[in-house]
């Protein structure tokens, strides 16, 4: 959305603060022997604390308040009973919510306890790389060279990137215009970000996979050919020098 006044700049402070909080202790609450329901349910509770209204829940019938995608789940894993956290998991947690009309979202991987399985590298990788990203954004920067930058720094990581995953606007609504901020370039794509505008950034970095494809379930994406993948967001307002970063109370650069 594009910020014309105090109250939406203030608006979307507060919800952003909201998500990112919510992530935070959603982060630090997971433990071995947990199920990613019980998981779910605390960041809901955490939510309605605040007055805040689950955004997949909301606006598309998730089963659920957040997005829980555990190891070669890329996105969009339902919160169950059945999955219970073990030591060594790469875990996704993916929380965007809406309070008082206006949205935001957030999100971040991380390995439970020890890294036992070597992830750490890629979620280091996708981390940094959204770090980068983001502070080469500013009003008038074409959209794609991000995507350029995002996907070249994976390939010199060692990874790839997932194409049909993507950041977008975001404010009034979940999913605004820009709606497909890639994580690589598309040369025909002369959008540019424009100043004093709310937007969510979002790396996708895979070991293997370039595309995700959704199971049977009707929602969790995999990667089409396997390993891992792993997911930072923040969303930002972009101005025309450094963006501000909204949802940094997730504390996901920490």
């Amino acid at each position: 959305m594009s910020i014309t006044k105090e109250s939406e700049l203030i608006g979307m402070k507060k919800i952003s603060e909201v998500v990112g909080t919510t992530l935070k202790l959603m982060r630090e609450y997971a433990k071995v022997g947990m199920s990613t329901k019980e998981l779910d349910e605390y960041g809901g509770e955490i939510l309605k604390s605040y007055g805040a209204k689950s955004a997949p829940y909301e606006t598309y019938g998730f089963p659920g308040y957040s997005c829980i995608s555990i190891n070669k789940e890329a996105a969009h894993g339902i919160p169950s009973n059945k999955k219970i956290l073990k030591e060594g998991d790469l875990i996704n947690i993916d929380v965007s919510a809406e309070l008082n009309g206006f949205w935001s979202d957030n999100g971040g991987s991380f390995v439970l306890g020890k890294d036992i399985h070597n992830h750490q590298p890629l979620v280091d990788a996708s981390k940094s790389i959204l770090r980068k990203a983001i502070n080469n954004i500013k009003g008038g920067v074409k959209i794609s060279e991000i995507g350029y930058l995002i996907e070249t720094e994976a390939k010199k990581s060692g990874f790839k990137v997932i194409r049909n995953l993507a950041g977008h606007g975001v404010g009034r609504s979940l999913h605004e215009k820009p709606e497909n901020i890639l994580n690589y370039r598309v040369k025909s794509n002369r959008e540019r970000f424009k100043k004093n505008t709310t937007v969510a950034i979002e790396t996708f970095i895979s070991t293997n996979s370039t595309v995700a494809v959704e199971l049977n379930d009707g929602w969790t994406l995999v990667g089409n050919k396997g390993g891992y993948v792993t997911q930072h967001e923040q969303t930002i307002l972009v101005t025309d020098k450094y963006p501000v970063i909204l949802t940094a109370s997730n504390e996901i650069w920490n």
